[in-house]
């Protein structure tokens, strides 16, 4: 690739704090519990087991990738790098997908959840505002969008703590709803929750994404991928543990999992205000997940766009905002239509599962490149560890679950997503890379 005039830069905004709770916000997501809790309490052993083979290994890549190839862009960098410019591309265009995929399914599970099984237009509106909300703070600056992280964050913790102060309450008045035998058990109906575990737990990488923005990243980076990895396990196995106190598996819901607990947990408490509560911090958290990921998958488009791999508008920065405005406009757009064309000719549930399904397939594919460059970077036994996470989790995904009624539909919509992915990627690369060497770029972002 020939050399060209040095990048845009991008104002370093993010301490140790900040990245933490960027992190926590980024891998996170109270959606998980209840899919966790209607697994049975053998997802507690999943969620360690996940931690140990999946996060870890990604903590000691995502640090040592950081170090390498320090700068705005992450994976793309990392995979351009060390497998040249049409697997970095191929890389990046997965990813960036698999994010747009992964907002407008969690939109409609945070609107579920906190809104209750109403209006399909109504739940379709609130999940564009709250989209749109969330990268409007961003899109203004790092300095006023990393505070949507941090009180996403906080929303978050804040659920996670009622939840477990309900359950402990529960526990003493009446005892646990449901054997507490963390033994993972065999089931069809679970098997892609294989998947979606091993998912949850992703997340860490974002943070090299927007490592032009970090003070420090050689330093700061690991330190907050360890404390976020640590505490994320926390919130995970003790708030699923919580879920199966108050509710037995068999009637918490994928979707509507919190709300029934919270009221569940309001009626034998008799405290009215916990459903409304939880739901408020529902819309939080949310909102603070829907910043972190808008914000840091932004920042490939933006690399590429300098690259010239991309037209030359997703490289510009705002010149009062100094933000990439195009990339997360483009990304906002393509979230919000992928959100409506995915509700055609299904319920919400199944069209929920289509675009979980969708996500991990997609999602998961640049994770083979990471630890392809993990492997490069000395990290053997991480990259070996998390090529077969990876692998496990994308042959579960396309398992359908018990609530997909129409399954030649859901499998169509996976298989012609995902050929839809590598095929407009190598359209896009042809027309804008061929002729290009490899490479050749030196400029950090």
């Amino acid at each position: 690739m020939p050399e060209t005039a040095a990048a845009p830069q991008l104002r370093r905004e993010l301490g140790l704090r900040d990245v933490t709770l960027f992190a926590i916000t980024c891998i996170v997501g109270t959606r998980w519990i209840p899919a966790a809790a209607h697994a049975g309490p053998g997802s507690i052993t999943l969620w360690l087991l996940a931690a140990l083979l999946f996060m870890v290994p990604l903590a000691f890549a995502v640090a040592a990738l950081s170090l390498k190839y320090p700068g705005t862009g992450g994976l793309y960098l990392w995979t351009r790098n060390d497998f040249g410019p049409w697997h970095g591309f191929l890389c990046f265009w997965s990813y960036w997908i698999g994010i747009a995929f992964l907002v407008p399914s969690a939109a409609m599970f945070y609107m579920s959840a906190a809104l209750g099984a109403g209006s399909r237009t109504i739940l379709l509106a609130a999940s564009l505002a709250a989209i749109w909300i969330a990268l409007g703070t961003n899109l203004v600056g790092m300095r006023i969008g990393k505070w949507t992280e941090n009180v996403g964050a906080a929303a978050t913790w804040a659920l996670g703590a009622a939840l477990i102060v309900v359950a402990a309450l529960l526990w003493s008045k009446r005892g646990a709803a449901t054997p507490i035998d963390i033994a993972p058990r065999w089931s069809w109906d679970t098997v892609s929750f294989w998947a979606v575990i091993a998912y949850a737990m992703s997340g860490l990488e974002m943070a090299g994404l927007i490592g032009g923005e970090i003070h420090h990243p050689e330093r700061t980076i690991p330190r907050a991928g360890w404390i976020a990895s640590g505490i994320s396990t926390l919130f995970y196995a003790a708030t699923t543990a919580a879920m199966l106190v108050i509710l037995r598996p068999e009637k918490i819901s994928e979707m509507n999992g919190l709300a029934e607990a919270g009221q569940a947990a309001a009626q034998s408490l008799g405290l009215a205000w916990l459903a409304p509560v939880m739901a408020v911090l529902v819309l939080g958290s949310a909102v603070g997940q829907f910043g972190g990921w808008g914000t840091s998958v932004s920042r490939l488009p933006f690399v590429v766009g300098v690259d010239q791999l991309l037209p030359a508008a997703f490289g510009k920065v705002h010149p009062r905002w100094n933000t990439p405005y195009v990339s997360i406009v483009v990304f906002g757009a393509v979230a919000s239509f992928l959100l409506i064309a995915i509700q055609l000719g299904d319920t919400v549930r199944a069209a929920y599962q289509a675009l979980v399904s969708l996500m991990v397939v997609t999602g998961f594919f640049p994770y083979l490149y990471i630890f392809g460059s993990a492997w490069k970077a000395g990290k053997r036994l991480s990259a070996l560890s998390g090529w077969a996470i990876t692998l496990l989790a994308i042959v579960t995904s396309v398992v359908p679950t018990a609530e997909v009624t129409n399954v030649l539909l859901f499998e169509t919509k996976i298989a012609l997503g995902t050929a839809a992915v590598v095929v407009t990627a190598w359209l896009i690369y042809y027309r804008k890379g061929r002729g290009r060497k490899p490479g050749t770029r030196s400029t950090p972002w």
